[in-house]
């Protein structure tokens, strides 16, 4: 079964058409809560950490998958980061100001009007030893569903849909924030497997059918709504793979990224009680560390 904060791999039966599903529920509300996100920047950062895993579960090596859209809008960046592990992180910076002004009106902001003129990137890294691997489109759209079907479309060249949603479901406790997401793509059609094309107008159409709502809701598992949507097919879920929210964050790196500073400007940073305070972008962690501990 597919539960909360899981991603599976999916097959259309006897069809070139293969996908990944996510539903994400604690993890995302961790993430989302960690700062005091206005409602449309934070259905924004769950729409990339619900791309981040459905992308990066496709990895075949140990690695992250890093999705970021920035531009001139009132959000100037957006992050989710995915390792292969499963774990998952995200950050928004925004202005509040501008965010206010633009959702002032009956619709809820989506990703143009939040980050403006942009650009939209997938980051594929492998360590250190190897280079990174960069694909980059520009912001269309008011999803980053729709710039994730560019980057495909463009730098992939493997036709593909995808699907994201992100809200908030009472459960019993207060509103919880959800996400979730579907991708389909078309495998390419070969000798053996011989057009393609017709599988995959039908799957398409299929998925069209798809409401956001049946993305989040909690009483619909995964592979019940795999089955409502592709039963005449045929659909197989294969392992799912669960994730969590996390960070990379430590004193170690803090401290590593302070010795870059000047020690003039080191100087400064140190507050009226003699110590030098860092706050974690990703998770609001507060470090308090010692100027000598710095060197």
């Amino acid at each position: 079964m597919l539960q909360d904060d899981s991603v599976a791999p999916f097959q259309i039966d006897n069809q070139p058409v293969r996908g990944r599903i996510v539903r994400l529920g604690p993890a995302i509300h961790e993430i989302l809560t960690r700062h005091d996100y206005p409602e449309p920047v934070a259905n924004l950062l769950g729409e990339a950490c619900a791309l981040a895993a459905l992308v990066g579960a496709s990895l075949k090596f140990e690695g992250r998958l890093i999705v970021q859209a920035q531009g001139a809008g009132p959000v100037a960046y957006v992050v989710a980061d995915y390792d292969t592990s499963g774990a998952l992180r995200g950050y928004c910076r925004f202005d509040a100001e501008r965010v206010a002004e633009v959702s002032s009106g009956f619709s809820r902001p989506g990703a143009h009007t939040l980050l403006g003129e942009g650009v939209f990137v997938m980051t594929i890294d492998q360590g250190s030893r190897m280079d990174r691997y960069q694909g980059v489109t520009r912001i269309e759209g008011e999803t980053l569903a729709l710039c994730a079907e560019t980057y495909f479309a463009q730098s992939e060249q493997t036709p593909t849909r995808v699907r994201l949603a992100v809200g908030q479901a009472n459960d019993g406790s207060g509103p919880r924030w959800r996400a979730g997401g579907l991708l389909i793509q078309n495998i390419a059609e070969d000798d053996a497997r011989g057009a393609t094309r017709e599988a995959w107008l039908q799957a398409q159409a299929v998925f069209e059918t798809l409401g956001e709502d049946e993305l989040i809701d909690p009483g619909l598992a995964g592979e019940r709504l795999l089955y409502r949507l592709f039963h005449e097919q045929g659909v197989r879920m294969f392992q799912p793979k669960p994730l969590t929210g996390f960070c990379r964050c430590s004193e170690e790196k803090i401290l590593g990224m302070l010795r870059t500073f000047p020690p003039e400007e080191r100087a400064q940073m140190v507050e009226a009680d003699g110590q030098i305070r860092v706050t974690c972008e990703y998770c609001s962690r507060v470090y308090a560390l010692e100027p000598a501990a710095v060197g």
